[in-house]
């Protein structure tokens, strides 16, 4: 059984359970695997389920930002409850101390000295950690170990 159908038989169990929040938000997230899958006009792998889980987790967390900063949490505080159901469906990712090894792992393996080789360097970095780690975090511990 796929990933796309642990989704579908979760919306099941959040109807028979009368969770409105969470039919909701595994609704918009089998949406958004449909329209994928329209585009590419095949059906989608685990993988590529994943990968539109994490756009949806990427954008809530947007959201998020744009509501705390605008004054409405009670807006926030209910794209966080949709971000937590999204969890579910996308890797654990890494904690700073995980990426900062990897960063400086590939620093001494391409010779990155200065922000010049930012571009090298994330180049080098962002295979390794791809779908686990936040691309702003990792972006900011780059610069961190550059300067």
């Amino acid at each position: 059984m796929g990933l796309k159908d642990d989704i579908s038989s979760e919306v099941i169990t959040a109807l028979k359970a009368k969770d409105s929040m969470r039919v909701a938000t595994l609704r918009y997230l089998l949406s958004a695997v449909k329209n994928k899958e329209k585009d590419l006009r095949r059906d989608i792998e685990d993988p590529e389920v994943v990968a539109v889980a994490q756009v949806q987790v990427k954008q809530r967390r947007d959201s998020i930002e744009q509501f705390v900063s605008g004054g409405r949490e009670d807006l926030a505080d209910k794209e966080r409850a949709e971000l937590e159901i999204l969890m579910n469906f996308v890797p654990e990712e890494m904690d700073a101390d995980e990426i900062r090894s990897i960063v400086t792992e590939a620093k001494e393996a391409t010779g990155a000295t200065s922000m010049k080789d930012m571009g090298k360097l994330m180049g080098a970095i962002m295979p390794k950690v791809k779908g686990r780690a936040d691309g702003k975090l990792v972006n900011s511990i780059v610069k961190e170990l550059l300067s």
